[in-house]
This record gives C-alpha cells, sequence and structure tokens, in this order.
C-alpha cells in the first residue's frame, strides 16, 4: 500500500514538474493555471471550514482571509512571473518548496523515527530534517548553477522556505484534522487536493521571498 501510494505521489510530483515548466514557459497557460488552481483552492477551503467552524461570524472573517490572500497570491506570483529579474528566482522558490515536501516524505519514509507534532502524525523530525536539507541542496545549486551565486544567505534563505513550507503544511493539517478529514480533496493521486499540494507553497514562496529581501 505504502509503496503504491509512493508510486502515485511520485508521478503525480512529476506531473507537476512538468507543468511548472510549461507555466514558467508560456503566459497564457500560466493564467488559466492560475484561475484554476485558484478557484479549486478556495472550493476546497469553502469546504474544509464549513466542517470546522459552527459560528457564521468566524466562518465568514476566515473565508474571507482566505480569499483575499489566495486573490493576492496568484497575481504577486503572476507579477513576478512576468518580471525577468525575479521570475527566475520564483522558479527556484517553488522548486525548493516542492523538494521540501518531496525530501520531507522520502526521509520520513526511510528513516521514520519520533513524532514532530501530534497535529500530523505522520510528520516525523528526520522528514523535517529531510525537507530541511534537501530544500538547502537543491535551492543553493540552482542559485549557483544558474546565477553564478552562493553564499550563507542563499542557504538560510533556502533553510527558512523550507521552514515556512512546513508551517504551511502543519496549518493545513491542523485544520483538516478539526474537520475530522485526510485530504482536502481527491484530484491529485498521491496527494488528495491541491491545497494537500500548495499548503507549504501558500507560506513558502512568500515568506522565502521575504527573508531574502530582509537578507539583502
Amino acid at each position: 500500500m505504502i509503496a503504491n501510494d509512493l508510486k502515485k505521489r511520485i508521478y503525480t510530483s512529476l506531473v507537476l514538474l512538468i507543468s511548472v515548466f510549461l507555466i514558467f514557459k508560456f503566459n497564457l497557460i500560466l493564467v488559466y493555471f492560475l484561475i484554476i488552481l485558484g478557484v479549486l483552492s478556495i472550493l476546497e477551503f469553502l469546504e474544509l471550514t464549513r466542517k470546522i467552524f459552527i459560528s457564521k461570524t468566524y466562518l465568514s472573517i476566515v473565508n474571507i482571509f482566505f480569499i483575499l490572500y489566495i486573490s493576492i497570491f496568484c497575481l504577486m506570483f503572476f507579477f513576478f512571473s512576468n518580471l525577468a529579474g525575479l521570475k527566475i528566482i520564483l522558479l527556484f522558490f517553488l522548486i525548493g518548496c516542492i523538494t521540501s515536501d518531496i525530501g520531507g516524505f522520502l526521509f520520513g519514509k526511510l528513516f521514520k523515527g519520533p513524532k514532530l507534532t501530534r497535529i500530523s502524525p505522520k510528520k516525523t523530525f528526520s522528514g523535517a530534517m529531510g525537507s530541511l536539507i534537501s530544500t538547502a541542496i537543491i535551492v543553493s545549486f540552482l542559485f549557483f548553477y544558474f546565477l553564478q551565486s552562493f553564499n550563507l544567505k542563499i542557504i538560510i534563505i533556502a533553510l527558512m522556505t523550507s521552514v515556512f513550507c512546513q508551517i504551511g503544511d502543519l496549518i493545513f493539517s491542523f485544520l483538516k484534522r478539526k474537520a475530522k478529514l485526510k485530504n482536502t480533496g481527491k484530484i491529485l493521486p498521491g496527494h488528495g487536493g491541491i491545497l494537500d499540494r500548495l499548503d507549504g507553497i501558500l507560506l513558502g514562496i512568500p515568506l522565502g521571498f521575504l527573508t531574502l529581501v530582509l537578507l539583502n
């Protein structure tokens, strides 16, 4: 069962990586991709919060906040992807977030060990360290290979990106636990819903960028 889930996760990740290449290559695909991801994310979130909040006031506040956040995220992603100087760095952060998730999953399965938190029973310290290590290696390599730049700041940026990816993952794990759901959806084999795939990216990219700005 684990091997089957791992295969599905790897295949889906490969499809997503190909999608990343296409959206950065073709602007029209990027626009449609952001619209589809934005709408599906909102629909999944609305279904998630509907199972958590009884108070309509709290439900409305949380939903409005998320709708505004995902809208701003998609708009800023489109804006940055059209700036030559930032486009490649945005790609680095996106690949770093994907690497953080895959690295955490693989290290967690291989080394297991103590649980990281009760919020998400499958999360382990080995998985968290795997996320940090794999993200630091990949992001550092990308900066060095494509921009001929490598220093301690890049490693710190990569580590912070992974940290925020994991925090984003834990936030949605907490919400799913409250809603008594395993996944936010079923659209991505091996991953679950759109938010199961974007949970870390939604924090990892913007706060990774913020770390880059603060360190420079």
